[in-house]
C-alpha cells in the first residue's frame, strides 16, 4: 500500500489553507449572489408598485393631460408667510439638514422617510424620499446573512471534522496498532506501516524503544534466573548438610539448637528469594496442586525465626489464634510478608510485649514500641523510609516489600497507633480464602 510522503506539518498547513480559501470563497460568492438578488428584487418591487399606482391613477384620471408624480419623492417650497401650510409633521425640522422621519400611510402603517431641508432667509425647501423599500431590503439582506452564517458554520463543522480525521488518521492508526500489540502480547514493527513523516519517525522511535525495553526485560529475566539458581544451590547444600548433622545422635542439645536456627534461616532465605523473584517479574504465583498456607503455622515459624532479635530485651511474645485462617498463596510469600511485620515489631520494641493475633481474614501484629503518628503511617511503606527511634542498620525496604506483595496478591496492609501505646500492623487477606476448619481441629 503506497503511503503519502508529505509531512504531517505540511498536510495540516495545506488543509487549513484550502479550508480557509474554500470557506472565504463560498462566503464571498454567496454574499455577491444575495446582494444582486436582493437589489434586483428591490428594484422589481419598486417598479411594480409604481406601475400599479400609475394604473390606479389613470383609472381615476383618464385624461391624457393629467400629470402623474413619482410617489417616492415629494418636494415642497414654502415662504415665511406660507410656512404654516407646510405639513405638520415637517414643521419641527426648520434647520438645514437631512432627517429620518416616520409617517403613517393611508392604512395606518408607519413608513420610514428621509427628509432633506434647505433654509434661506425667505423660504424653506423640503424634499421627502421614501426609504421603506430600502429598509425592507436591508432586513432581507440581514436575514439572508444570518442564514448564510449558520449554513457556513454547519458546513465548516462538517468539513473541519472530515479534515481533522483525515489529517490525524496516521496518529489514530498508530495508537490502534499499539493497543493491538499490547492485547496480543507480541512485539510488532510499526514503522513499515507509515509514511516517512513525523508519525513515521515516531513509529520508528517506538520500535527502537520497544526493542531496547524487550532486550532489557530479557536480560532481567535471565539475571533473575541465574541469581535464583546460584543462590538456591548453596542454600540447598546448607539445608542438606544441616539435616544430616541433626540426624547425628551424639550431638549436644546446644549445638542441635544452633543447627535448627541455621535450618530455619536457610528456609527463610529460600522464601525471600522466591518472593523477590515474584516481585521482580511482577508475577502472581498461585498455589500448585491445591497448595495453601496455614497462616497460624506460618506466624509461629516466623516468631521462632525472628526471636533472636529480642536477645537481651525484656520483651514478651505471644500468639493468639482467634480463628483458623488458610490462604490460597505460596507459603514463601505469606512468610516474607509476616516476617517483615514481625521483624519491625521486634526491632522497635525495646521492652514490653509483642502480640500477634490471627483473626478471620487478617493478622494483627501489636507492639509496645514508640508508636507512630497517624499522618506518618502511609509514608512508612515507601522505599527508604524508616521509623523514628529504630536502632541498628536497615535500608527501610521491609514494609515497601510487604506493600508490593500485597499489591500483587490483592491484599491490604496498614499501620496504625495502638490505643494503649505502641503500634499495630494489620495484614488483611483477600476474600478468596480457602475454607478453614475450626481452630484446633
Amino acid at each position: 500500500m503506497l503511503k503519502s510522503r508529505r509531512r504531517l506539518r505540511s498536510r495540516i498547513f495545506i488543509s487549513f489553507v484550502i479550508f480557509g480559501l474554500a470557506l472565504t470563497s463560498l462566503f464571498a460568492v454567496a454574499t455577491i449572489y444575495m446582494r444582486a438578488r436582493l437589489e434586483d428584487q428591490l428594484i422589481n418591487n419598486t417598479l411594480q408598485k409604481q406601475v400599479d399606482r400609475f394604473v390606479e391613477f389613470k383609472r381615476k384620471n383618464p385624461s391624457p393631460d393629467a400629470p402623474f408624480f413619482f410617489p417616492l419623492v415629494k418636494m415642497y417650497i414654502a415662504s415665511r408667510q406660507h410656512f404654516p401650510n407646510v405639513p405638520f409633521e415637517w414643521q419641527p425640522y426648520v434647520k438645514t439638514g437631512v432627517y429620518d422621519i416616520t409617517e403613517r400611510d393611508a392604512g395606518g402603517k408607519l413608513v420610514p422617510y428621509k427628509l432633506a431641508v434647505f433654509r434661506s432667509q425667505n423660504y424653506w425647501a423640503f424634499l421627502r424620499y421614501d426609504i421603506s423599500s430600502q429598509r425592507e431590503g436591508e432586513q432581507q439582506l440581514l436575514m439572508a446573512l444570518i442564514v448564510a452564517v449558520l449554513l457556513f458554520g454547519a458546513l465548516s463543522v462538517v468539513i473541519g471534522l472530515w479534515m481533522s480525521r483525515r489529517v490525524m488518521h496516521p496518529v489514530t492508526e498508530l495508537a490502534g496498532r499499539l493497543r493491538a500489540s499490547r492485547r496480543a502480547g507480541t512485539l510488532q514493527k510499526l514503522a513499515p506501516h507509515f509514511a516517512d513523516d513525523e508519525v513515521g519517525e515516531l513509529a520508528g522511535a517506538l520500535d527502537e524503544y520497544a526493542e531496547r525495553l524487550t532486550s532489557m526485560v530479557r536480560r532481567d529475566h535471565e539475571f533473575n534466573a541465574d541469581v535464583s539458581h546460584e543462590l538456591r544451590t548453596p542454600l540447598a547444600v546448607i539445608a542438606s548438610t544441616t539435616e544430616l548433622m541433626l540426624a547425628a545422635p551424639e550431638m549436644s542439645e546446644k549445638l542441635r539448637e544452633r543447627l535448627k536456627r541455621i535450618e530455619r534461616a536457610s528456609r527463610q532465605a529460600a522464601e525471600i528469594i522466591d518472593a523477590l523473584l515474584l516481585l521482580s517479574r511482577a508475577e502472581r504465583q498461585g498455589p500448585a496442586d491445591g497448595e495453601s498456607t496455614d497462616v497460624a503455622k506460618a506466624v509461629a515459624d516466623v516468631l521462632e525465626l525472628q526471636r533472636p532479635q529480642l536477645r537481651n530485651k525484656p520483651v514478651s511474645v505471644s500468639l493468639q489464634v482467634e480463628a483458623a485462617l488458610v490462604v490460597n498463596a505460596p507459603a514463601s510469600v505469606v512468610s516474607v510478608a509476616l516476617s517483615n511485620l514481625v521483624g519491625n515489631a521486634f526491632k522497635y520494641t525495646q521492652q514490653g510485649d509483642v502480640l500477634v493475633r490471627v483473626q478471620e481474614g487478617r493478622v494483627l501484629v501489636e507492639d509496645s514500641g514508640p508508636g507512630i503518628k497517624p499522618e506518618d503511617a502511609e509514608h512508612l511503606f515507601e522505599r527508604g523510609v524508616r521509623g523514628e527511634g529504630v536502632k541498628g542498620g536497615g535500608a527501610g525496604l521491609g514494609l515497601a516489600i510487604v506493600r508490593r506483595l500485597c499489591d500483587l496478591y490483592g491484599w491490604r496492609v496498614r499501620l496504625a497507633p495502638r490505643p494503649e501505646g505502641g503500634a499495630v500492623a494489620i495484614l488483611e487477606f483477600d476474600a478468596a480464602l480457602r475454607p478453614a476448619v475450626a481452630a484446633g481441629a
